[in-house]
């Protein structure tokens, strides 16, 4: 089959993304336009200014992507966008770009499941790298090559919006999910935005907890894990523990997260150690700086916050670890994937590749700008859907609470 050139459109939060994939494993282009600095002033997405931020970049941002990749519409062959799960408004700004383009082009449209496309951008960076295992481990952002890759896989992917795990199974040419576990309530990435806005570090927060953290004692604060006993509500009906329950088959076991507690968990330790003066006052330091760097940030923290941060990452990579390799363990799982936002953060990737390497369990990651969200894992993800001519009809519209199976 030739070379088949994917243009991916990606608007499920606060980036507007675009870019040019061939054949579902080189990344011929990648543009992400980030929202950041407009919802800084906020410490969290606003949904409606990423929508009016959208329809802003997503004309340039298309163009960009297919002018670095030497493309034009016409040469595309197929156009890919998000369909969710996301930002309502937010998908309808790349899906109507998207719809547009596939009908003045007569090209096939093909919608993506957001969270497929995360899997995908682990694939992404194991179909262009060609390494051993002992340079694998070496080097763990550049990995081997697909073709090598064992299954059943368990893909972990986390970010603000998303905590899923899901067992993958390859059917011909695409791959069949299930959901073995998900949040109960905060994501893990939206636990480190919603602690690092709390602290007074700014937003995002996932990558200043994650410099900060080697900086204090991931020991001097005890969080507990957080205690699931209540049966989800989502589709489960019986009112048996939830770690004995699974979507599919009451027989497998489940592995849920909960973020919130330890969310709490923060309130009070600032509350019980008169820690507000001090977290206004840097909130107000920080906010006068354009684009703190590290040495900002620790001139503003003392012991105790340092320490705290540090505590609190250890209990999130703690609990993802042990979570995602006790699921490992219980399914027999031959691979693991780690991907999405939060899959960039240094001590969950160290965590993970010691923690798999003592049980022989492959772990791969995607590289760092395929971590967070992008439109090459979107075109990579519809590869195998453009192959089986799975088109989107022109009256699909966005599904913000859209599953993956």
């Amino acid at each position: 089959m030739p070379d088949a050139y994917i243009l991916g459109i990606e608007s499920s939060c606060d980036e507007t993304a675009a870019a040019v994939v061939r054949s579902g494993e080189q990344v011929i282009s990648n543009v992400v336009a980030s929202q950041i600095a407009t919802h800084q002033p906020y410490g969290g997405v606003v949904p409606e200014l990423a929508s009016r931020e959208h329809l802003r970049a997503i004309v340039p941002v298309v163009r960009q992507a297919l002018a670095e990749a030497k493309q034009t519409y016409d040469s595309v062959d197929a156009i890919a966008v998000t369909q969710g799960p996301g930002l309502a408004g937010a998908l309808l700004v790349g899906i109507s770009y998207a719809k547009a383009l596939a009908f003045a082009l007569d090209k096939p449209l093909i919608a993506v499941n957001h969270l497929e496309g995360h899997i995908h951008a682990v694939l992404l960076d194991l179909s262009q790298d060609q390494l051993s295992q002992n340079q694998l481990s070496q080097n763990h952002e550049r990995q081997k090559g697909n073709h090598e890759l064992q299954f059943p896989v368990l893909a972990l992917v986390v970010s603000g919006g998303h905590t899923h795990l899901y067992l993958a199974r390859q059917n011909d040419r695409s791959w069949i999910y299930e959901n073995i576990g998900h949040t109960r309530d905060d994501a893990a990435g939206e636990a480190f935005d919603k602690v690092a806005k709390l602290l007074g570090l700014g937003y995002p927060g996932g990558p200043v907890i994650d410099r900060l953290s080697p900086h204090g004692n991931p020991n001097a604060v005890k969080f507990p894990p957080a205690q699931i006993k209540h049966a989800d509500r989502r589709g489960r009906k019986d009112g048996r523990s939830v770690e004995l329950v699974s979507d599919s088959n009451d027989d497998h076991p489940r592995f849920d997260f909960s973020y919130s507690g330890i969310k709490t968990a923060i309130v009070r330790y600032v509350e019980a150690h008169n820690m507000r003066k001090g977290i206004d006052a840097r909130r107000k330091a920080l906010s006068q700086i354009a684009k703190p760097k590290l040495e900002d940030y620790l001139a503003r923290c003392d012991r105790r916050t340092l320490d705290l941060v540090a505590s609190f990452q250890r209990a999130i990579v703690g609990d993802l670890v042990g979570k995602t390799l006790a699921a490992a363990r219980a399914y027999d799982v031959a691979t693991l994937f780690v991907t999405g936002g939060v899959a960039a953060n240094q001590e969950l990737r160290q965590t993970f590749e010691r923690e798999g390497a003592k049980e022989g369990l492959p772990v791969y990651f995607p590289s760092r700008p395929l971590s967070t969200d992008n439109a090459a894992m979107i075109a990579a993800a519809a590869f195998p859907k453009f192959q089986v001519k799975d088109f989107a009809p022109m009256d699909f519209s966005a599904e913000a609470g859209l599953a993956l199976r």
